[in-house]
This record gives structure tokens, sequence and C-alpha cells, in this order.
């Protein structure tokens, strides 16, 4: 480890993409008072950092508050219409921003490290032409009787049979194309803000023939739109916060060790054998390696507690752009 790596973090551009267990109680519950504490918890560690000297920006997932909004819309639509997915993002990046703003003040206030803290509803644009809108595989919300997700396929969403557990809708999950609004977060990391934009991976749009934007029913991974973030407010570290240190090789298996120090070329490699599942690891594994790979100094996937460490490469599976650091 090098010197710089341990001293200070003055000035240094770190963007941090928040997991669900962030967002959550630990056993997954989303009622108000628990996604409160959840994130409460969550920004000590976020304020460590910031009070070490880092300039920082978040991102963060929305899976289980789209999942309450669109039991809404099912329980309502009898009465008032469902709303667009894409409506549903905009409406999760404002409450997890509030929450996020609240939280992450009354931290750093309580470290004498007094930041503005501000939430950027941001869209992320996708091609509509994109694979995945000809076959959604997504699934979001519950699981539901086929009675209950026959009423909705009716209004033409798309459902899909898990067997005995049930039904769940499937949506699109096509690749973040560009962050359109990660200029004006650029502009107030400059300023001196702690920046929290591009929440559940922005509000899907596309761009029309004529030039004008349209949300999409889709989902964006939060964390490949994390790496297209990173690179647009100019950060050096990109951290994927989990909830486990280290992404595991073999997991599951009597050879399952942690990775500690590694490349995107190594990396790569073992996605291709089979190593990260393409529903949890595989995509944070995928952003850490993007993001080196177009210039970012390092990448870090590790827990929340350790981001701190994490920036300075003392913690988690760090990820360099060049040979393997052993």
């Amino acid at each position: 480890m090098s010197r710089q790596e341990a001293g200070p973090l003055d000035g240094e551009r770190v963007l941090i993409a928040l997991g669900g267990n962030a967002m959550t109680a630990p056993d997954g519950s989303a009622a108000p008072d628990a996604q409160r504490a959840a994130v409460e918890a969550a920004m000590e560690h976020v304020a460590d950092l910031v009070a070490a000297g880092a300039r920082v920006a978040l991102t963060h997932g929305n899976g289980p508050q789209v999942g309450n909004l669109l039991i809404k819309n099912q329980l309502a639509a009898d009465v008032v219409p469902p709303v667009p997915l894409d409506w549903c993002g905009a409406q999760t990046q404002a409450t997890v921003g509030v929450l996020i703003m609240n939280a992450l003040a009354r931290a750093l206030a309580a470290r004498g490290a007094d930041r503005p803290v501000t939430v950027v509803v941001t869209r992320t644009l996708v091609d509509a032409a994109d694979p995945a809108f000809a076959d959604p595989v997504k699934p979001i919300g519950r699981y539901f009787p086929q009675a209950e997700a026959e009423r909705f396929m009716a209004l033409g969403q798309q459902w899909r049979s898990y067997g005995p557990r049930g039904w769940r809708r499937v949506v699109a999950s096509p690749e973040p194309l560009e962050i359109l609004d990660a200029d004006a977060a650029a502009l107030l990391l400059d300023a001196g803000h702690v920046v929290v934009a591009a929440g559940g991976g922005g509000v899907p749009v596309v761009r029309g023939e004529d030039g004008v934007l349209r949300g999409v029913e889709a989902v964006v991974d939060k964390d490949l739109a994390a790496a297209l973030l990173a690179r647009r407010l100019g950060a050096a570290t990109l951290v994927i916060a989990t909830d486990v240190e280290h992404v595991l090789v073999g997991y599951g298996t009597p050879r399952e060790r942690p990775l500690r120090r590694t490349t995107a070329r190594e990396l790569r490699t073992l996605a291709a054998a089979g190593h990260f599942a393409g529903g949890s690891m595989g995509p944070k594994v995928t952003a850490a390696c993007r993001f080196v790979e177009r210039g970012g100094r390092r990448a870090a996937i590790t827990s929340l507690d350790r981001i701190t460490d994490a920036v300075r490469g003392e913690a988690g599976t760090i990820v360099h752009p060049g040979e393997r650091c052993g």
C-alpha cells in the first residue's frame, strides 16, 4: 500500500453505490421506520468518509421502494389509474433522497463536518432498440396468484410464472448509455455539496426520432449506472457497498476464497467461468471492471462499514486497471 493510500483523503472524489441492504432492515422490511433506521445507520459510515476529506457522491438502489409502489398500484387499480414504472423510479429517488439528506446532515453535524447535501432527480438514457425490451426478464414486485397476474396482463404488463411461488411482473433492464443529468450533479460536487444522483439506476428514458425524451417501462441496474456516473463526475474511486466485505470466488464450495486485490482482466475471466451470479454479484463485478477499464483509478466492492478503508485501499475487493497486485 502506498503512502498516499494511507493518508488523508482531501479532495479525493468518490462515488458510493449503496445496495438495498443500506435502505431496508436486516430482515428486508421496507416499512417507513425500518427504512429510516437503515439509512441513518448507513449515513454514519458515509459521514466518516466525508469527514476524512473525500468529496462524495452517492447513488442507491430502490427495489423494495418500487416494489411497495407497485403493490399500491395494484391494490388501487380500480380506484385510480396505475402510474408507469418510470414515475415510480422518480418518486423513489425523491423519497430515498430525502431520507439520505436528513440522516447525512445530522451525521455530518455531529462530526463538525457540515456540508450541504443535495439530491438530483436523474434520468438515464437507454436505447429503444436494446434487445432487453424484446425479452423482459427482470422480475419486480411481489409474487401474486395467476388470476391477479392475468388482471394486469390485460392492461399490457408482462408477467411470468415462477412455479409454486406464484407470478411476478417482468420488465426490461436495458444497458445504461448516458446519465443525462450528470452535469448538474458535477456542478454541485464542484461547489462542495455531497450529491445524491441516479437513484435506482436513474429514471430510464429513450430519445424519439423527434429528439424528445420519454420514460419507458424498464429498470436500469444501479451498479452499471454508477460506473457511468462515476466517470462523468471525475471520481477517482468507485465503491460498491454491499453486504459482504469481499467478492468471493468459488462461493459455497470448499474452494471458496475472498478476492482482495485484483484486476479487471482477472475478474472478467472469473466471471466468464461462472463465479458470480447474474442477479447479485455479477453486475457489481461488471461495473467495477468498466469503471477501471475506462479510466477510473480503482474500484472497490465491500461492506458498508468498510467504505472509508476501501477508499484507502485497505479493505474489500480492490480492482485496479493494470497488472494484478497480489
